[in-house]
């Protein structure tokens, strides 16, 4: 299967320039990586490529902003208005204070399973860790609100259910579906990504440059959906979290 992934030429230049320092650092901790020669797993040089990128070039396109926007001003007004638009529909206004985490992490997917269609690159979402630190940090988040927005307490209390004596018949039913979440979240993306990759690679393999096409264009329309998935399911979870029956 390794045969079939395409050489990440960028995190082998990255391995080249940093590998030996960055083997050094791991040593002093105690580390010893499988692979001493590109100490950093080509995912994690393609997270920090992604991360940098999100940050200079949301940082430029928030630059000078005006009342008249300008067509860069304007494209991020409307990626902020429809990550906004999805948490006011299924939170209500207040869901408007969880856009810094929906839109971080739904722009961060959305890129890296986009980069994966340049040549020379990989989506890290095409690999199982990336997708479950995603769908972790989602599941502390939507916890971490939910026990804000209600107390420690109050929270907790809704894993047990209205009715005290099904308490003991709930609450681990309650906990299995929770934990189910990220498992799912992860897989999902994960699956598709990894699959769509695979089958690029497969095909590029076999007749180059003109086959592969149609299947990148589906590529570009399952990076988008995963993505709106993604941020859909988060934001359900969210507003279970958040907003509770009033007898809880």
């Amino acid at each position: 299967m390794e045969g079939l992934e395409h050489s990440v030429y960028v995190a082998d230049l990255f391995n080249k320039l940093f590998g030996k320092p960055i083997l050094a650092l791991l040593g002093l901790l105690g580390i010893e990586p499988k692979n001493p020669l590109s100490p950093v797993p080509d995912y994690i040089v393609m997270v920090i490529i992604v991360a940098f990128l999100l940050i200079v070039l949301l940082g430029l396109a928030s630059r000078k902003l005006s009342l008249i926007p300008s067509s860069r001003q304007s494209l991020l007004e409307t990626i902020l208005q429809a990550f906004e638009g999805i948490l006011t529909d299924i939170i209500g206004e207040s869901g408007r204070k969880y856009l810094p985490m929906i839109g971080t992490i739904g722009l961060f997917i959305f890129c890296s399973n986009m980069i994966g269609l340049v040549p020379g690159f990989m989506s890290p979402t095409s690999k199982l860790n990336v997708t479950a630190g995603c769908a972790l940090a989602v599941f502390v988040y939507y916890h971490w609100q939910g026990m804000k927005a209600q107390g420690p307490l109050r929270y907790l209390k809704h894993f047990t259910g209205p009715i005290p004596a099904l308490a003991p018949l709930l609450l681990p039913i309650e906990v299995i579906s929770h934990f189910s979440r990220p498992v799912s979240l992860s897989l999902r993306l994960f699956g598709n990504i990894f699959a769509e990759e695979l089958l690029i690679v497969i095909i590029a393999s076999i007749v180059p440059f003109v086959l592969p096409l149609p299947f990148m264009a589906v590529a570009i329309f399952t990076a988008v959906i995963q993505s709106f998935v993604f941020v859909l399911l988060a934001c359900i979870y969210i507003a279970g979290a958040v907003v509770q029956e009033e007898d809880h």
